[in-house]
């Protein structure tokens, strides 16, 4: 591993980067300005998660060492975009930026929101089904030459510093802002078992790059080589190992929402059930008869 003050002194400004926290920063705090505006108060440990731990963890990983070191180590890039794609996305989340937009929006603002969220994209994207398969899909790229485009390219990198975030905020705020993404409990215990699958689905890439006898981007060397650098095939493994590691761990925090989501969505609809006069659970049992007619 590299030295304590490598990792702690190693910094390049990325403005693919820092056109995202300024983006990022300038909305979330126009969208409390507007908020109070509207009466609403907005907690301020949320503001700190949303600038401190999610937009910090951004920055480190982008500009700190994994940003300057990603292009020459296989395991440095793995490391970025994983965080990127799981761990960024959650701190980000604890933020509860759409709930933000919809206090701090008119009618108008808010109708335009819940159409963009109910859009067959964004449905896609934001359930357990759509989502692991995107995720294999950019990590399956680690297994061919593309690796090393991705890695050293600038617009390539710069798209990546983009999507990926934004890629894992749809993953992740349908778990942690659920009321905009209610699905019935059915729907969600789909989702619920298919995560088990996806426990399996998300660890092949790493399995194929740690267990892998060979350097499948072909790129044997780099241009000036620090001492502690790994050489080629160690640098793949560890990469592989890096990325099968957090890929599973991360997969535990990830059914625990999960499970408290759906407890909720069961709690809801028992009580709208409850809710129901007599009359009315007798005409919807009626018309679950019909159908079955």
């Amino acid at each position: 591993m590299p030295p304590l003050e490598i990792l702690m002194s190693s910094w390049q400004l990325d403005w693919a980067a820092a056109a995202f926290v300024m983006l990022a920063g300038v909305l979330y705090g126009w969208g409390m300005r507007s908020a109070a505006r509207t009466g609403h108060r907005w907690p301020a440990w949320r503001a700190v998660a949303f600038y401190v731990l999610g937009l910090g963890s951004f920055v480190i990983l982008t500009c700190g060492f994994t940003g300057v070191y990603g292009p020459q180590q296989r395991w440095a890039f793995t490391l970025k975009i994983s965080l990127l794609l799981f761990v960024v996305p959650l701190l980000i989340g604890l933020g509860k930026p759409l709930t933000l937009a919809r206090a701090a929006s008119t009618a108008n603002g808010r109708a335009a929101l819940d159409a963009v969220l109910s859009s067959r994209p964004i449905r896609f994207v934001s359930n357990s089904f759509g989502a692991p398969l995107l995720g294999l899909a950019l990590f399956s790229t680690f297994l061919t030459p593309a690796f090393y485009t991705l890695r050293t390219d600038p617009v390539a990198g710069a798209l990546l510093t983009l999507a990926v975030p934004l890629l894992g905020l749809l993953m992740a705020l349908p778990i942690i802002e659920e009321s905009d993404f209610q699905r019935s409990s059915a729907y969600l215990t789909l989702e619920f078992m298919f995560v088990f699958i996806e426990l399996l689905i998300d660890a092949v890439p790493g399995i194929l790059l740690s267990l892998n006898g060979q350097v499948l981007d072909n790129v044997m060397s780099v241009p000036n080589p620090q001492w502690w650098f790994r050489d080629a095939l160690q640098d793949q493994q560890f990469a592989g190992n890096l990325l099968w590691f957090i890929c599973e761990l991360l997969d535990l925090p990830l059914i625990i929402l999960m499970f408290i989501r759906f407890s909720r969505s069961d709690k809801r609809e028992a009580g709208a059930f409850d809710e129901l006069t007599d009359e009315q659970l007798d005409e919807l049992q009626n018309q679950h008869l019909r159908r079955r007619q």
